[in-house]
């Protein structure tokens, strides 16, 4: 049985994997932004842990980690949630370009700082949940789209860095999934919303649980197949 922290597992692609984790057994280490989120979460999954954090105030994430319990092994870490606003970059405010960047980048990056002690004495599994944004940027999606390029590097350096210690890291590209976040998106692009034209995130969850069932020797990136 492994030991998994995923952050996002409220809704959309982040549900889907702790579902599929917790059919299987898996122990889940849950992230909320606050208490009452952490309720929700425990709800759904009684027998998980929760954490503590808020994304879109990262510098506050040592300290909230440092008050709670953490696992002592832990053998993925999921980064999952995410938030998106679009918007011309003549358009654009401070506030925007700081939460996306903030809960899509820092702070999973500080996560997983935090956790890394936990991942090495597991040989652990570091999975970034990216985005056809993060290879391509097109108009209205300059901050979103920067965050996720900037994910992308994250990963590509943390991969690196941790090969001798034993982490993998694994990105995974999704094209647009149903989601909340889409449903948002088409708002914002003043479109019609129809889920079944999109991936669901069962599709997403999937993928990402093969990355981790893969053998050791193996290394995958999954980006979008249109």
């Amino acid at each position: 049985m492994g030991v998994h922290l995923i952050t996002g597992a409220g809704s959309g692609i982040g549900a889907a994997v702790a579902d599929k984790l917790a059919a299987r057994g898996e122990e889940l280490w849950l992230l909320a932004r606050d208490a009452r989120r952490a309720a929700q979460l425990r709800e759904r999954h009684p027998e998980a842990r929760t954490l503590v954090g808020d994304l879109d105030d990262p510098a506050k994430l040592s300290w909230a980690f440092g008050h709670q319990a953490l696992p002592v092994e832990l053998d993925s870490l999921l980064h999952i949630a995410g938030v998106v606003e679009l918007g011309t970059v003549g358009e654009t405010p401070v506030k925007a370009w700081q939460q996306q960047l903030n809960v899509n980048t820092v702070a999973p990056a500080e996560i997983t700082r935090l956790l890394l002690p936990s991942l090495r004495l597991a040989r652990g599994h570091v999975v970034f949940v990216n985005s056809g944004a993060g290879l391509r940027a097109d108009p209205t999606w300059g901050s979103y789209a920067a965050s996720k390029f900037a994910v992308r590097a994250l990963a590509d350096a943390l991969r690196q860095e941790e090969h001798a210690n034993g982490v993998r890291v694994t990105t995974v590209y999704p094209g647009r999934t149903a989601t909340a976040m889409q449903v948002k998106v088409h708002q914002q692009e003043g479109k019609e919303y129809d889920p079944a034209k999109w991936i669901a995130p069962e599709s997403v969850a999937t993928a990402i649980l093969t990355a981790l069932d893969l053998p050791r020797d193996a290394e995958i990136t999954v980006r979008p197949g249109q």
